[in-house]
């Protein structure tokens, strides 16, 4: 039997590599016989980037920057020389992972930070660079990105304004910088949602960061504001393009200042690892994410994997630490890795010694 082991990351557990590890170890010991194929999964959301370190003359470059908050962090992008193709997850500098639950101020987090990164990136004269955009801290539009790489914004009194959320609607000019980038921006995203509206990303996803409701409609009112001024400065509104509303309205950014384009993260990311003609080619496919749920349906790498494993008739199977229900019905087979009898840090620290128990049980049933 030929097996394709291509999980996504477990939040707060396990990377896609450490959960390709222990579920082909608990295989191997279940199924010694099996010969395993492996690729790490990702969808444009934190973990894109590390799916690409291990590749051949691949490297992971360090970038310092600041967190959403403007502190000094540490963050990385991956270099691949031979394509002259740097990827970057929005995360590394302006994730929600950096920040503390005490420490969150939403209507002060920016991507500057990210955009540092991205000025980092491109001494090494990338033809291209791909943008992960998951896991933000931010709700500002992209403007703090466009700020690192030289885009100024003044309030009608010609003064500088901090692009922050909270201001942004101070913002009456917006001029350029002197030198535009010459590199083709990609913006992998997993989500359709436009910047505004009910879909858009202060209703849906900045509660998720510690916005309040007056925080969510102050967020609202202040890009409105933004992309107002976007539009009669560029004399093109993207603010219903989908994706626009992604990672805090990054995706927006990207777009207006950028000229970026916006795909979808598990797409690209499987035309580069080649998946379909490796899923075509196995006997079955394991996948697996911390969580599946309804946003596993909506675009996530273990639900679009299950879709290509339904494209060639082959089996898929899926591991989570949490099945919400009727989530699982996509797989062939859904199986929780939890203890139900630990705490939630408990599961969360025994990520990997779980899984592999339970992949050795998905073995074993499997041959019977």
């Amino acid at each position: 039997m030929r097996i394709l082991i291509a999980p996504d990351k477990f939040k707060g557990s396990l990377t896609a590599a450490q959960a390709a590890q222990a579920i082909e170890d608990g295989f191997r010991e279940a199924m010694p016989e099996a010969v395993f194929d492996r690729a790490l999964l990702a969808d444009g959301g934190e973990g894109t980037a590390d799916v690409f370190s291990s590749w051949q003359g691949a490297e992971v470059r360090a970038a310092e920057c600041l967190d959403a908050l403007g502190r000094r962090v540490r963050g990385e992008y991956v270099w691949i020389p031979g394509e002259r193709l740097a990827i970057i997850d929005l995360s590394s500098a302006s994730g929600l992972s950096k920040i503390t639950e005490k420490d969150r101020d939403i209507l002060l987090s920016t991507t500057f930070g990210t955009g540092q990164i991205i000025v980092e990136a491109l001494k090494m004269g990338p033809e291209t660079i791909a943008i992960g955009l998951g896991g933000s801290a931010t709700t500002d539009g992209g403007a703090g990105m466009a700020a690192a790489l030289g885009w100024i914004f003044q309030d009608s009194k010609e003064r500088n304004v901090d692009p922050a959320p909270e201001n942004l609607s101070k913002i009456a000019t917006i001029l350029p910088p002197p030198q535009p980038i010459t590199a083709k921006i990609i913006a992998l995203c997993d989500v359709r949602n436009p910047l505004l509206g009910a879909r858009g990303c202060s209703r849906v996803y900045a509660p998720q960061k510690g916005a309040t409701p007056e925080d969510v409609a102050i967020l609202e009112s202040q890009l409105e504001s933004f992309a107002d001024v976007c539009e009669k400065t560029f004399g093109v509104s993207h603010r219903s393009a989908p994706g626009s509303g992604a990672a805090g309205g990054a995706g927006f950014g990207l777009l207006t200042f950028f000229g970026a384009q916006i795909v979808g993260g598990f797409d690209w990311i499987a035309a580069r690892l080649g998946l379909d003609a490796r899923v075509a080619a196995c006997d079955l496919v394991i996948t697996g994410e911390g969580s599946i749920d309804s946003q596993t349906l909506e675009g996530k790498g273990p639900g679009s994997l299950a879709g290509l494993a339904r494209k060639h008739g082959k089996p898929c199977i899926a591991f989570s630490g949490r099945l919400e229900n009727g989530a699982g019905e996509i797989f062939s087979r859904c199986f929780a890795i939890s203890d139900p009898a630990m705490e939630l840090a408990e599961n969360l620290a025994c990520g990997a010694q779980l899984l592999r128990l339970a992949s050795i049980k998905a073995a074993q049933s499997l041959r019977s």
